[in-house]
């Protein structure tokens, strides 16, 4: 088995809350702010979208670090255990290669949120560029920092938006955005979300737990013409499962980047297919962006920010939980979760 994390605290900036608490309770309730954006489709029609309200209208690197800071302080508040300096922040953005990304330095970009902050991290503090995957990759990071560098806490932070320009063209262009011509597609958002990550000590009171991780490649991604059989996700899922030593007929429930694509839900459905074993009466599969809309790399810290307070507050469909998430261009990754009440 591999070596459990804890997860200790959350914070959140999204479409649909300022905080944590807010965003958790509106996608509960199924509340989105899904609104008509600035941006108009091919058919003349006004874009939909998912935006945060901040009390400035900041745009572009401004306001990546103007959330990420807002989530990372949510972090810190409600822990004043943690010694910044003392702590690594592995920070999660968008792939280089994504159209209109508007970081066009991360080192840069990771000086701006500390001096926002007005704080210093870890020394081995550093940029996961991976998209809504980077989040497996970075608990990946905490874990091997714990073990090795004995250190007591681990933040990890993303901040994305996919409200930008080119970045909505390029999406439109391949036909992946919900328009008034197009019926198969995501609404694109923006958000910021952090984590406090913790070794897994003998400690009395409840603590939502990450007991495996896993990650796969998938050949036939959604831009690829290849037939899907789902192959990245189930390796994902199959190497987390026997990260945490449980088998899939033992989860109660699972949570999705899922956006509102079809080849999304499909490849869901495929991995299940072929990976459980049992007959199960119920597997019921969460998609928090139906509410917050697609939010990059946010999405994942959000699925995992959203199962602490559904446990914390008893409306979760068990204690043991699948997140999965998956890149455009293939790249997947699994996680097990269990609530120790």
């Amino acid at each position: 088995m591999g070596f459990p994390l804890a997860i200790t605290g959350t914070g959140m900036v999204t479409g649909v809350g300022l905080n944590a608490p807010a965003t958790c309770a509106a996608i509960r309730c199924a509340i989105d702010n899904f609104q008509a954006t600035r941006f108009v489709d091919r058919g003349g029609e006004w874009l939909m979208g998912c935006e945060a309200p901040l009390e400035q209208p900041w745009r572009g690197k401004t306001k990546l670090i103007k959330m990420a800071a807002a989530a990372i302080n949510e972090c810190l508040a409600g822990n004043t255990r943690i010694v910044p300096k003392e702590t690594p922040l592995l920070l999660c953005l968008s792939e280089h290669e994504r159209q209109g990304r508007v970081i066009d330095d991360d080192n840069r970009f990771f000086c701006a949120l500390q001096e926002e902050l007005g704080l210093e991290f870890h020394e081995k503090s550093r940029i996961i560029a991976r998209d809504q995957v980077a989040a497996g990759v970075a608990l990946k990071h905490a874990r091997q920092m714990i073990q090795e560098l004995h250190v007591r806490h681990v933040l990890i932070a993303a901040t994305d938006s996919l409200l930008a320009g080119a970045t909505l063209a390029h999406y439109e262009e391949h036909e992946r955005l919900l328009t008034s011509q197009n019926s198969n597609g995501f609404i694109p958002g923006e958000a910021a979300a952090a984590i406090v990550v913790e070794p897994v000590y003998g400690k009395s009171e409840p603590q939502l737990v990450c007991l495996g991780l896993g990650f796969g490649m998938e050949q036939a991604h959604v831009y690829s013409e290849a037939p899907l059989r789902a192959e990245g996700l189930k390796n994902a899922i199959q190497e987390s499962l026997a990260d945490a030593g449980c088998e899939l007929s033992d989860l109660d429930f699972r949570i999705a980047d899922l956006s509102g694509e079809q080849y999304y839900f499909k490849e869901a459905s495929l991995a299940l297919s072929r990976l459980l074993r049992k007959r199960k009466e119920e597997f019921d599969i969460w998609h928090p962006v139906d509410c917050v809309g697609r939010t990059g790399s946010a999405v994942s810290l959000i699925m995992i920010g959203l199962l602490k307070t559904a446990c914390e507050k008893g409306f979760g469909k068990g204690n043991s939980i699948l997140a999965h998430m998956g890149n455009d261009d293939g790249k997947r990754s699994a996680m097990i979760f269990r609530w120790h009440p």
